[in-house]
């Protein structure tokens, strides 16, 4: 490829991580399990924040000194606060947990909206995302015939018209917001729980074989590059995938044990990351948290969901 189709390539695959399945994080780290363990040290609140956010946007936080952090996240803990009685309960940080996160999902659906409403009719048809997103390989098929499997958009086009047709409830082959919505996050919509799951076992069935093996396991979250030992927790979670993933014990997981995995039932995270926040802060004990107590440990909410992983104190009082 020449340097402007190769610019385009990189751009198109940009665009595509928007129609993605899960997030290989989202897959991992929202687990009854794992939400229980307590963080480490501030490094693990900054991979988090990372994480979430990106290194360029995580590095603009990090230019704001401590202060301005306290101050700003004051602001926030005076919002959380509902009732303004001076004490946050852990259904008040739940709650909040569940607006930031439900506006994070709304705003990068309008960020990227008018990129596939060509016709700017506020819908998006399958023919307009197919255009916007596949248009160039559509109409220059051989430019592509040694794409790497990672980038394959023969394999990502039929999959991205088979979640399209689940998100589109009345079946019209054109998008409203909040279908669009499905079919961008479509871990935030229950009637999008099976293309999750189906998505999840195509993602990391590398052998083809309708299952997930413990070292596909593994591979997915951990790439064995030096040919040394493995760290601790590859050797934890292949424990968890004996003692909790393979329910059956055949050695591998089939569909219905990945929804158990990444859809648990009767789990909320919000509620998780609540009471792990309540619970690491609260020093008096008595199982609300005062403006006080956040302050006093601040390096963990702007590491959290409560802040929208620290976004929120990069923005102004108006934008909350």
């Amino acid at each position: 490829m020449d340097v402007s189709t190769y610019l385009w390539f990189l751009s198109l695959c940009t665009c595509l991580a928007h129609g993605k399945p899960t997030l290989r994080k989202e897959r991992v780290l929202h687990e009854p399990e794992l939400i229980r363990q307590p963080h480490e040290d501030n490094q693990s609140y900054q991979y988090d924040h990372e994480a979430f956010l990106g290194k360029e946007e995580a590095t603009t936080f990090d230019q704001l000194t401590p202060e301005e952090s306290k101050t700003r996240l004051g602001k926030i803990a005076d919002r959380i606060d509902s009732d303004v009685d001076g004490y946050i309960t852990t259904d008040e940080l739940k709650a909040w947990i569940k607006r930031v996160q439900k506006r994070y999902v709304y705003e990068n659906v309008a960020k990227v909206w008018s990129d596939y409403d060509l016709n700017k009719d506020n819908k998006i048809s399958w023919d307009e995302y197919k255009q916007a997103t596949y248009g160039y390989y559509l109409a220059n098929p051989k430019e592509f015939e040694d794409a790497t499997d990672q980038f394959s958009f023969k394999k990502m086009l039929p999959r991205d018209e088979r979640r399209f047709k689940v998100a589109d409830l009345n079946g019209d082959l054109a998008a409203e917001r909040e279908e669009f919505t499905a079919f961008l996050h479509p871990e935030e919509f229950e009637h999008m729980q099976e293309i999750v799951v189906l998505e999840t076992l195509e993602d990391i069935d590398k052998n083809g074989d309708g299952h997930v093996d413990e070292d596909e396991y593994i591979a997915d979250m951990f790439a064995h590059e030096d040919g040394g030992p493995e760290p601790d927790w590859v050797r934890t979670e292949r424990d968890q995938f004996s003692d909790f993933r393979d329910l059956n014990k055949d050695g591998k997981m089939d569909l219905e044990e990945i929804r158990h995995w990444i859809l648990p039932q009767d789990y909320d995270h919000a509620q998780a990351e609540a009471r792990h926040l309540v619970y690491e802060s609260d020093t008096d004990k008595d199982q609300m948290l005062t403006k006080e107590e956040i302050l006093e440990n601040w390096n963990m909410f702007v590491g959290s969901q409560a802040t929208n992983y620290g976004e929120d104190l990069t923005r102004s009082h108006d934008e909350l």
